[in-house]
């Protein structure tokens, strides 16, 4: 059973950089998408920025231009760089996987596998 840990997050000025991590364990070739989602107090879970395994992306509008993911295979680890930082940013990030095809930033419940989440703070 995939087992997703993030890393990386913290509390960061408005307009900073940080980027997030997620190591993946356990049977993770099989997990074809890779996401970041997003939970801030009192909100719905978002999607943030998803990636499959043929390297096509998709980002939520709020964070295009801004946010970038990747991964990389051979450490079986996702990230997520973040740019120019905003307030509203604020949240607990969390990674998910899940082994199909075709899951965007629009389809949180489906998607299988998620970690513990990490916190972003940011301050104005």
């Amino acid at each position: 059973q995939v087992q997703l840990v993030e890393s990386g997050g913290g509390s960061v000025q408005a307009g900073g950089s940080l980027r997030l991590s997620c190591a993946a364990f356990g049977y993770s070739y099989s997990m074809i998408s890779m996401g970041w989602f997003r939970q801030a107090p009192g909100k719905e879970r978002e999607g943030v920025a998803t990636i499959d395994s043929d390297g096509r992306t998709s980002y939520a509008d709020s964070v295009k231009g801004r946010f970038t993911i990747s991964q990389d295979n051979a450490k079986n680890t996702l990230y997520l760089a973040i740019n120019s930082v905003k307030p509203e940013d604020t949240a607990t990030y969390y990674c998910a996987a899940d082994p199909r095809y075709g899951l965007g930033v629009s389809t949180v419940p489906f998607w299988r596998r998620w970690g513990q989440g990490t916190q972003v703070t940011v301050s104005s």
